[in-house]
Protein backbone atom coordinates (compact mmCIF):
# COMPACT_ATOMS: atom_id res chain seq x y z
CA UNK A 1 0.00 0.00 0.00
CA UNK A 2 1.70 3.52 -1.00
CA UNK A 3 0.66 7.21 -0.74
CA UNK A 4 1.12 9.81 -2.65
CA UNK A 5 0.73 13.57 -1.19
CA UNK A 6 0.77 16.31 -3.38
CA UNK A 7 1.01 20.23 -2.44
CA UNK A 8 -0.98 22.27 -5.38
CA UNK A 9 0.50 26.06 -5.53
CA UNK A 10 3.97 25.69 -7.06
CA UNK A 11 3.91 22.13 -7.11
CA UNK A 12 1.21 20.68 -9.63
CA UNK A 13 0.20 24.55 -10.73
CA UNK A 14 2.93 26.61 -12.09
CA UNK A 15 1.66 29.35 -10.05
CA UNK A 16 -0.25 30.28 -6.90
CA UNK A 17 -4.27 29.96 -7.03
CA UNK A 18 -4.91 32.01 -3.84
CA UNK A 19 -2.95 34.85 -4.88
CA UNK A 20 -4.53 34.48 -8.38
CA UNK A 21 -7.76 34.81 -7.01
CA UNK A 22 -7.02 37.83 -5.34
CA UNK A 23 -5.73 39.41 -8.72
CA UNK A 24 -9.03 37.72 -9.92
CA UNK A 25 -11.11 39.47 -7.79
CA UNK A 26 -9.64 43.03 -8.78
CA UNK A 27 -9.89 42.36 -12.29
CA UNK A 28 -13.84 41.92 -11.64
CA UNK A 29 -14.26 45.12 -10.38
CA UNK A 30 -14.69 43.27 -6.68
CA UNK A 31 -11.62 44.86 -4.85
CA UNK A 32 -9.63 48.25 -5.33
CA UNK A 33 -6.49 47.46 -7.76
CA UNK A 34 -4.19 49.76 -5.58
CA UNK A 35 -4.49 48.63 -1.51
CA UNK A 36 -5.75 45.01 -2.45
CA UNK A 37 -2.48 44.54 -4.53
CA UNK A 38 -0.61 45.93 -2.33
CA UNK A 39 -2.24 43.76 1.21
CA UNK A 40 -2.39 40.72 -1.64
CA UNK A 41 0.94 40.92 -2.44
CA UNK A 42 2.26 41.40 1.23
CA UNK A 43 0.48 38.70 2.47
CA UNK A 44 2.05 36.45 -0.30
CA UNK A 45 5.82 37.59 0.50
CA UNK A 46 4.89 36.82 4.38
CA UNK A 47 4.12 33.32 2.78
CA UNK A 48 6.97 33.02 0.89
CA UNK A 49 9.30 33.77 3.87
CA UNK A 50 7.47 31.44 6.33
CA UNK A 51 5.41 34.06 8.27
CA UNK A 52 2.21 33.93 7.11
CA UNK A 53 -0.97 34.83 9.45
CA UNK A 54 -2.75 32.55 7.67
CA UNK A 55 -6.02 33.49 9.64
CA UNK A 56 -5.94 37.45 9.09
CA UNK A 57 -4.85 36.28 5.44
CA UNK A 58 -7.83 34.05 5.38
CA UNK A 59 -10.29 36.86 6.52
CA UNK A 60 -8.84 39.40 4.24
CA UNK A 61 -8.84 37.53 0.76
CA UNK A 62 -12.96 36.27 1.58
CA UNK A 63 -13.93 39.74 2.38
CA UNK A 64 -14.94 40.96 -0.88
CA UNK A 65 -16.93 38.27 -2.39
CA UNK A 66 -18.33 36.36 1.09
CA UNK A 67 -20.97 38.76 1.46
CA UNK A 68 -22.48 38.48 -2.13
CA UNK A 69 -25.45 36.18 -3.30
CA UNK A 70 -24.55 32.56 -3.57
CA UNK A 71 -25.49 32.75 -7.46
CA UNK A 72 -23.10 35.48 -7.90
CA UNK A 73 -20.46 33.91 -5.86
CA UNK A 74 -20.95 30.46 -7.59
CA UNK A 75 -20.44 32.49 -11.27
CA UNK A 76 -16.95 33.79 -10.01
CA UNK A 77 -15.58 30.74 -8.93
CA UNK A 78 -16.87 29.32 -12.84
CA UNK A 79 -15.43 32.01 -14.16
CA UNK A 80 -12.34 32.25 -12.27
CA UNK A 81 -11.49 28.37 -13.02
CA UNK A 82 -11.95 28.65 -16.88
CA UNK A 83 -9.86 31.85 -17.42
CA UNK A 84 -6.94 31.24 -14.58
CA UNK A 85 -6.57 28.03 -13.85
CA UNK A 86 -7.35 25.76 -16.84
CA UNK A 87 -4.56 27.59 -18.84
CA UNK A 88 -2.29 27.10 -16.13
CA UNK A 89 -2.48 23.37 -16.01
CA UNK A 90 0.17 21.39 -17.57
CA UNK A 91 0.48 18.07 -18.94
CA UNK A 92 3.46 17.07 -16.46
CA UNK A 93 1.67 17.80 -13.96
CA UNK A 94 -0.97 15.92 -14.58
CA UNK A 95 1.02 13.07 -15.98
CA UNK A 96 2.55 12.71 -12.21
CA UNK A 97 -0.58 12.21 -10.89
CA UNK A 98 -2.08 9.57 -13.49
CA UNK A 99 1.48 7.92 -12.42
CA UNK A 100 0.53 7.69 -8.71
CA UNK A 101 -3.53 6.36 -10.13
CA UNK A 102 -2.46 3.83 -12.44
CA UNK A 103 -0.04 2.61 -9.90
CA UNK A 104 -2.64 2.01 -7.21
CA UNK A 105 -1.54 4.67 -4.61
CA UNK A 106 -3.87 6.50 -2.08
CA UNK A 107 -4.06 9.82 -3.42
CA UNK A 108 -4.88 13.19 -2.03
CA UNK A 109 -4.02 17.23 -2.48
CA UNK A 110 -2.59 19.15 0.31
CA UNK A 111 -2.98 22.65 0.40
CA UNK A 112 -2.61 25.84 2.65
CA UNK A 113 -5.13 27.59 0.49
CA UNK A 114 -9.02 27.29 1.03
CA UNK A 115 -11.59 24.58 0.21
CA UNK A 116 -13.29 27.26 -1.91
CA UNK A 117 -10.78 27.87 -4.03
CA UNK A 118 -8.77 24.59 -4.23
CA UNK A 119 -11.77 21.92 -3.82
CA UNK A 120 -12.39 22.77 -8.46
CA UNK A 121 -9.24 22.64 -8.56
CA UNK A 122 -8.59 19.07 -7.23
CA UNK A 123 -11.28 17.83 -9.37
CA UNK A 124 -9.43 18.99 -12.46
CA UNK A 125 -6.84 16.77 -11.73
CA UNK A 126 -9.32 14.01 -10.54
CA UNK A 127 -8.18 13.80 -7.16
CA UNK A 128 -11.04 13.11 -4.31
CA UNK A 129 -9.60 13.65 -1.44
CA UNK A 130 -8.22 17.34 -0.48
CA UNK A 131 -7.32 18.49 2.60
CA UNK A 132 -7.13 22.12 2.68
CA UNK A 133 -7.88 24.80 4.61
CA UNK A 134 -11.27 25.05 5.64
CA UNK A 135 -13.53 27.84 5.45
CA UNK A 136 -15.95 28.60 8.39
CA UNK A 137 -19.21 29.10 7.47
CA UNK A 138 -22.42 30.00 9.30
CA UNK A 139 -25.86 28.10 9.61
CA UNK A 140 -26.84 29.53 6.47
CA UNK A 141 -23.50 28.10 4.93
CA UNK A 142 -22.00 31.81 4.09
CA UNK A 143 -18.49 32.06 4.50
CA UNK A 144 -17.46 33.89 7.66
CA UNK A 145 -14.04 34.75 7.17
CA UNK A 146 -12.29 32.76 9.72
CA UNK A 147 -10.81 28.78 9.97
CA UNK A 148 -12.79 26.11 10.80
CA UNK A 149 -10.52 23.84 12.70
CA UNK A 150 -7.01 23.03 12.10
CA UNK A 151 -4.90 25.04 9.04
CA UNK A 152 -3.72 23.02 6.45
CA UNK A 153 -0.36 25.15 7.10
CA UNK A 154 2.81 23.95 8.01
CA UNK A 155 2.84 21.39 10.97
CA UNK A 156 -1.20 21.84 10.50
CA UNK A 157 -0.71 19.61 7.30
CA UNK A 158 1.18 16.71 9.56
CA UNK A 159 -1.81 17.18 11.64
CA UNK A 160 -4.66 17.33 9.30
CA UNK A 161 -2.99 14.12 7.04
CA UNK A 162 -2.63 12.11 10.22
CA UNK A 163 -6.83 13.00 10.90
CA UNK A 164 -8.14 12.00 7.65
CA UNK A 165 -5.61 8.81 7.43
CA UNK A 166 -6.92 8.11 10.51
CA UNK A 167 -10.77 8.91 9.57
CA UNK A 168 -9.77 6.04 7.35
CA UNK A 169 -8.76 3.20 9.69
CA UNK A 170 -5.26 4.03 8.96
CA UNK A 171 -1.77 5.66 9.88
CA UNK A 172 1.41 6.89 7.65
CA UNK A 173 3.37 3.91 9.28
CA UNK A 174 0.92 1.56 7.46
CA UNK A 175 2.22 2.42 3.67
CA UNK A 176 5.17 0.93 2.54
CA UNK A 177 5.89 3.97 1.05
CA UNK A 178 4.50 7.49 0.78
CA UNK A 179 5.82 10.55 -1.50
CA UNK A 180 4.95 14.02 -0.83
CA UNK A 181 5.48 16.07 -3.75
CA UNK A 182 5.89 20.32 -2.58
CA UNK A 183 7.97 23.19 -3.79
CA UNK A 184 7.59 25.32 -0.64
CA UNK A 185 9.58 25.43 2.49
CA UNK A 186 6.21 25.97 4.73
CA UNK A 187 6.12 22.05 4.08
CA UNK A 188 9.42 21.14 5.29
CA UNK A 189 7.16 19.40 8.44
CA UNK A 190 4.99 17.04 5.96
CA UNK A 191 8.02 16.75 4.01
CA UNK A 192 10.02 15.38 6.76
CA UNK A 193 7.45 13.27 7.99
CA UNK A 194 6.56 10.66 4.50
CA UNK A 195 9.07 8.30 3.69
CA UNK A 196 10.08 9.86 0.14
CA UNK A 197 9.88 13.68 0.05
CA UNK A 198 10.27 15.28 -3.35
CA UNK A 199 11.42 18.74 -4.02
CA UNK A 200 9.17 19.75 -6.82
CA UNK A 201 9.75 23.21 -8.23
CA UNK A 202 11.92 24.12 -5.46
CA UNK A 203 12.49 27.68 -4.60
CA UNK A 204 16.56 28.24 -3.88
CA UNK A 205 15.92 27.69 -0.15
CA UNK A 206 14.19 24.30 -0.08
CA UNK A 207 16.55 23.25 -3.21
CA UNK A 208 19.63 23.54 -0.98
CA UNK A 209 18.13 21.87 1.84
CA UNK A 210 17.04 18.81 -0.80
CA UNK A 211 20.31 18.78 -1.19
CA UNK A 212 21.62 18.70 1.63
CA UNK A 213 19.26 15.90 2.76
CA UNK A 214 19.50 14.00 -0.11
CA UNK A 215 16.04 14.29 -1.57
CA UNK A 216 15.23 13.63 -4.91
CA UNK A 217 14.85 17.43 -7.14
CA UNK A 218 11.61 17.22 -9.45
CA UNK A 219 11.06 20.03 -12.41
CA UNK A 220 7.67 19.42 -13.80
CA UNK A 221 7.45 22.93 -15.71
CA UNK A 222 10.61 23.42 -17.52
Amino acid sequence: MKLALFDLDGTLLPGDSDHAFGEFLVASGLADGGEFRRRNDGFYADYESGRLDIEAYVDFATRHWRDLPAAQIDALAAAYLDRVIRPMLRTSARALVEQHRVAGDLLAIVTATNDFVTRPIAELFGVEALIATELERDPRGRVTGAIRGVPAFREGKVRRVEDWLAAQGLALGDFERSVFYSDSTNDLPLLAHVSHPVATNPGPALERIARERGWPVLELFT
